[in-house]
């Protein structure tokens, strides 16, 4: 068995995904080893940021012809973890365009559990997340990845870096960003995505 299958078999849905933070919360931890006051903090902004997205993100019109015209079913398996702050704006929007066709499965695994699957998709050498790789349901080839965040964003975040921000001031930067970008950015470079897949 595969690096992909053997992470596909310990896979969560979204939300099965949910209710295990929610639980872990509740025994004061978070996902991951790391269980101080700072990550659970993290945990929690997260927590009501993916409510808050569950509630208002609305698929748009294009995106529900898109997953629905793909050439053939797809699995999603998304590399995440509680307490990551890009994650608790882009996993809901793919929770939403999985839920609009039943063309998409999303399937959610922590990267920490997962770290063979994580090493074959890292960004510029680290093991960034989210990650979202897009396999062919039936075969599991991979078609494609995404992540860890929209690349407007990304630009924003390195250059952020390479001027010596901290990571707060950085942080603070990224969830502005998330805020007024309402989810569309991710929505549309996931629609690009897919479009190429159906060409």
């Amino acid at each position: 068995m595969n690096t992909i299958e053997q992470s596909l078999q310990k896979s969560m849905t979204y939300a099965e995904y949910r209710d295990k933070v929610f639980k872990l919360r509740e025994d004061n931890k978070t996902t991951g080893d790391n269980h101080s006051q700072a990550m659970l903090g993290y945990t929690d902004l997260n927590i009501n940021r993916m409510d808050k997205w569950d509630k208002r993100f609305e698929v748009s019109e294009e995106a529900i012809e898109t997953v629905n015209t793909l050439p053939q079913k797809e699995t999603w398996l998304l590399l995440t973890e509680a307490w990551c702050g890009d994650a608790a704006h882009s996993v809901p929007v793919m929770e939403k365009l999985s839920q609009a066709s039943d063309k998409v499965d999303l399937r959610i695994v922590l990267r920490d559990e997962n770290l063979p699957l994580m090493d074959m998709f890292l960004t510029n050498g680290g093991r960034s997340i989210p990650k979202l790789v897009r396999l062919n349901a039936e075969t599991k080839e991979v078609i494609a990845s995404w992540g860890p965040r929209p690349d407007e964003l990304q630009e924003i975040f390195l250059k952020q870096r390479e001027d010596g921000l901290d990571r707060m001031e950085i942080n603070k930067t990224l969830q502005i960003w998330y805020a007024r970008d309402r989810g569309k950015t991710i929505e549309k470079e996931l629609l690009e995505s897919l479009a190429v897949a159906k060409s």
